[in-house]
């Protein structure tokens, strides 16, 4: 379906309540954060898409001037042409792998609806290792309907076998590309074999997966709260969740951050305030800056809140925790202590101001994140500082869980227990080439 260009604006200055009163302030800098409207294309022909796309590139592209600007001849598609204005690297910076196209309908469900079409499945294929298992099941989808849990093991996907799958990296059976779509998936459990069949749906997303007062072996208190995606949705849970922490008398926050891909930084703003409490109150939790071309519209999210705050904030990771996940954990060190346990990040302190152009939505680099201290950069990703091998088995938060309970000893002794175990990282263009393997997953730190 096609449709006209916009421009979707980011807010600049973002009131929305923390605990109970509190207001988030997103202000400073010349232009706050809004880049200016793209005239819209006045056709979605093949060619003046082209025209469009290396225009909107040259004014709004983070690497504007550095990035390679052939002319859009011999380029069959708006795709390929694309790739083709993507910075290419130099230096210390690596080349440009984070700007994408996307399918706008899906992805203003996403972002503005909270909803998605899928199974709700998601495996451990990024790893490349059997046994192949679901690591993660959409409490709202399909598949949490049939009973499918965490932990399940798949031998195999519409007849593909586990050892072929990862052999091959394409779990795309995941990701259906119409409601009533099936995908058929043979487990083993205790008691053998039995075969699935999960019929995909639109559901309602719930970015807030779970959340608890856990009690640990020195008897004091820690809130835990897990979080999937950053979008609007998330903001109330956190809220609560972060209430009941506080009436416990938790000093201490978990924040299970290792599936979860980014989104909104007006949404890990709120969490910022809620985790770094009063005391931080007006400081700049991350800076937003764009090109040289348009750095008057370099824009500060600001802390504001009404709770007390926690003394350590430990943030579990992973090779999935990208963008606004990043954020957080790089927004906050200049506060408190930040302590973070499981693997190396997949290396993303990039962002957007998303436009749409006949139903795709263009998301190109357009701003780089650093925290009050001027600290951002980390391409390869923000090291554990204890590592933890996620092995998919029990439920998250679960004090026995792998990374949860690598947490909670440190919480206690305040250093990295003798049983950690060092994860090797995967490379950052591992992670990109294997991204197919998160189906349903928009990657990326959005301003708003």
């Amino acid at each position: 379906m096609a449709m006209s260009l916009k421009h979707r604006w980011p807010k600049a200055c973002v009131a929305l309540s923390v605990i109970s009163v509190a207001a988030l302030s997103a202000c400073g800098g010349g232009g706050g954060g809004s880049l200016p409207a793209t005239p819209p294309a006045t056709s979605c022909d093949v060619d003046t898409q082209k025209d469009w796309l290396r225009n909107y590139m040259q004014e709004s592209y983070f690497w504007t001037g550095l990035a390679p600007n052939p002319a859009p001849t011999g380029y069959a598609t708006l795709a390929s042409y694309y790739d083709a204005l993507l910075y290419t690297g130099s230096g210390s910076v690596p080349k440009d792998r984070w700007s994408y196209i996307s399918d706008s309908a899906a992805y203003n469900q996403f972002f503005e609806e909270g909803k998605t079409l899928g199974y709700g499945i998601a495996v451990n294929g990024l790893e490349g290792k059997l046994p192949l298992k679901i690591r993660y099941v959409e409490p709202k989808s399909p598949a949490a309907a049939l009973g499918l849990a965490r932990g399940d093991v798949i031998k195999s996907l519409n007849g593909i076998s586990d050892a072929d799958l990862f052999a091959t990296g394409k779990f795309d059976a995941l990701t259906p590309g119409k409601e009533g779509d099936t995908v058929t998936i043979q487990l083993e459990g205790s008691s053998g074999l039995r075969t699935v069949s999960v019929s995909a749906a639109t559901y309602t997303l719930q970015p807030v997966t779970g959340s608890s007062v856990l009690t640990l072996s020195n008897g004091s208190k820690v809130g835990y709260v897990s979080l999937k995606d950053f979008i609007t949705q998330a903001e109330s849970p956190l809220n609560a969740a972060i209430s009941d922490f506080q009436v416990a008398n938790a000093k201490d926050v978990i924040v299970d951050l290792r599936y979860n891909g980014g989104g909104r930084v007006s949404t890990a703003t709120v969490l910022a305030s809620l985790v770094a409490g009063r005391n931080h109150a007006d400081k700049v939790f991350t800076r937003l800056i764009f090109s040289s071309k348009q750095s008057g519209f370099n824009s500060n999210y600001t802390i504001s809140s009404v709770t007390r705050g926690f003394t350590r904030a430990v943030i579990l990771t992973g090779p999935r925790t990208c963008s606004a996940s990043e954020l957080l954990a790089n927004g906050l060190k200049p506060f408190m202590q930040v302590v973070t346990i499981g693997a190396q990040t997949c290396g993303k302190p990039f962002g957007f101001n998303p436009v749409d152009s006949c139903g795709k939505t263009i998301s190109a680099v357009n701003f780089e994140s650093v925290n009050a201290n001027g600290e951002g950069r980390y391409y390869d990703g923000i090291a554990p500082t204890c590592s933890a091998t996620d092995d998919f088995s029990r439920p998250l938060g679960d004090l026995k869980e792998s990374l949860t309970s690598v947490a909670a000893s440190y919480l206690v002794s305040g250093t990295c227990p003798a049983s950690a175990v060092r994860v090797q990282a995967l490379s950052a263009d591992t992670i990109s080439r294997r991204a197919i393997v998160e189906p349903g997953e928009f990657r990326g730190m959005r301003a708003d």
